[in-house]
C-alpha cells in the first residue's frame, strides 16, 4: 500500500498530457491524496479534503451520490495483511461521519450495492486462514451490527455489485473451486455462486474489477500468472454481459509493456465516457471514444490514489 515504483521517466509521456478545466468538468471523483479523502473534479487543484488526521484509504461512493465509505487504518505494519482497519461512512460534504466496525479487524475494499439499498459490503480478513469472507453493514450502523454474507470456510473477495443484487466476487467455494462468480447473497443461509466465464482468467489474474454503470463494460488490472504481483500489472477494458456471466473481448488500455509502475484502481466516470486510475502516485483519465489519456492530479509531490467516480460504486 506504500507509494510503489514512481518512476517519472516511465510516466513521462503521460504526464505531458494534462487534462483542461473544461475537459474534466463532467468528471467529479473521490480518491485518496496523502493519506486524506478528497472530493474534487478531476485535472482541478484541491480544495480541503473531507478527512483529516488520520489513514483514510479506498472512498467508494454511493449510487445515491450522497455518501462515500471508506476504511481508516488504525495499526500500521509492514505486512498490509495484518493492518487493523475500521469501516467508516461519511457524507460527501464531510458531514455525518460514522464507523462501522471497531477496528480489531482486517477490513478491506469497502463499496456499495447498487440494489438501492445502498447497503456497504467488504472484505474481513480470517486470521486463522489468511482468507477473506463478505461482510455487510447498514447506512447509520454500529460496531457489532456488521454480518457475513460468506463463510468463513472458504475465501471470497468481493468487487464490485450488480443493480439485481448479486456481487462479483473471487472465490474458491468447495464444489466449484477456484474461479470468478456472480454471488447471490442469501443472509439466512448459504449465497448462490454463478461462475463467470473469462479467457484471461485461466493465465492471470484480474484484481480490482469495476463493472460500468450500465454493467455492459468491466475494467480492472491484469496479471499473468498466478503469483501475486503488484507492480507492472496491465489495465484492461472488456465487454460484460451479466446474464450470460462473460467477461470478452479485454483489451489493455494502460501499461501493456508491463513497466515496473503500480497502475491500479480503474474506476469509471459516472457517464462512462472514462476511466480514472492511478499510476506512480499521480491519477490519469483514460477516455473511451478517442482512446487518449491525461493526467488529472495536480500536485507533482502527492501521493495520489483510489479514485472513485461520482454516484459510481466500483
Amino acid at each position: 500500500m506504500n507509494r510503489l515504483f514512481a518512476i517519472p521517466a516511465v510516466l513521462g509521456v503521460l504526464g505531458a498530457l494534462v487534462v483542461s478545466t473544461e475537459a474534466a468538468e463532467s468528471h467529479r471523483s473521490s480518491y485518496y491524496k496523502d493519506g486524506e479523502i478528497h472530493v474534487n473534479v478531476l485535472g482541478t487543484s484541491e480544495g480541503k479534503p473531507i478527512t483529516t488526521g488520520h489513514w483514510d484509504f479506498k472512498p467508494s461512493w454511493s449510487r445515491t451520490g450522497d455518501m462515500l465509505v471508506f476504511f481508516r487504518r488504525l495499526k500500521n505494519d509492514p505486512d498490509v495483511g495484518k493492518w487493523k482497519t475500521a469501516i467508516c461512512i461519511i457524507n460527501v460534504d464531510g458531514t455525518g461521519f460514522h464507523q462501522l466496525t471497531d477496528g480489531t479487524h482486517t477490513d478491506f475494499n469497502q463499496t456499495w450495492t447498487r440494489d438501492g439499498k445502498n447497503t456497504p459490503i467488504w472484505n474481513r480478513k480470517n486470521p486463522r486462514t489468511g482468507g477473506y469472507q463478505v461482510m455487510a453493514s447498514k447506512v447509520g450502523g454500529k460496531p457489532g451490527d456488521e454480518i457475513a454474507l460468506t463463510s468463513k470456510s472458504h475465501h471470497t473477495w468481493a468487487y464490485t455489485c450488480l443493480i439485481d443484487g448479486r456481487i462479483l466476487v473471487g472465490s474458491t467455494p468447495p464444489k466449484l473451486g477456484r474461479g470468478y462468480y456472480l454471488m447471490t447473497p442469501n443472509p439466512a443461509g448459504e449465497p448462490k455462486f454463478e461462475p463467470i466465464a473469462c479467457e484471461l482468467a485461466r493465465k492471470g489474474v484480474l484484481d480490482r474489477v469495476s463493472v460500468s454503470p450500465g454493467e455492459e463494460k468491466v475494467c480492472f488490472e491484469y496479471q499473468k500468472g498466478f503469483k501475486r504481483t503488484v507492480p507492472g500489472r496491465t489495465l484492461y477494458l472488456a465487454d460484460f454481459d451479466a446474464k450470460k456471466r462473460t467477461i470478452t473481448n479485454a483489451k489493455p488500455f494502460a501499461n501493456q509493456e508491463n513497466k515496473p509502475v503500480w497502475f491500479a484502481y480503474p474506476r469509471w466516470t459516472r457517464d462512462e465516457s472514462a476511466i480514472v486510475y492511478h499510476a506512480g502516485g499521480a491519477l490519469y483519465l483514460f477516455t473511451l471514444k478517442d482512446g487518449s489519456t491525461k493526467k488529472v492530479s495536480t500536485a507533482n509531490r502527492a501521493d495520489y490514489r483510489y479514485p472513485h467516480g461520482e454516484a459510481t460504486p466500483k
